[in-house]
């Protein structure tokens, strides 16, 4: 499993996330990749069909095909439960 993170630095919510994903990596291992919206805009709309709404949370299983999305912030104990389930995908 693949976590793809979209934010930016100008989002409330992503600024919320990323304290969020401090506490989860505490707990947890996952492989990741974060995109800020502003530099990378065309191909995250192109590759991953966003829109403006941040952050955004894909979640890959090993053929880099979509399990999950989540767009907005999420609490901590519900990302955690979402990685374990995909973690063992």
């Amino acid at each position: 499993m693949k976590i793809i993170k979209i934010g930016s630095s100008w989002c409330s919510g992503c600024i919320v996330m990323r304290r969020v994903w401090e506490e989860v990596e505490k707990e947890v291992t996952y492989q990741s990749e974060y995109y800020d919206f502003d530099i990378y805009e065309n191909m995250l709309k192109e590759q991953y069909n966003i829109g403006d709404k941040l952050p955004i949370i894909i979640f890959l299983d090993k053929n880099n095909q979509e399990l999950d999305r989540i767009i907005g912030e999420i609490q901590k104990d519900e990302l955690l439960n979402k990685i374990k389930v995909y973690k063992n995908l």
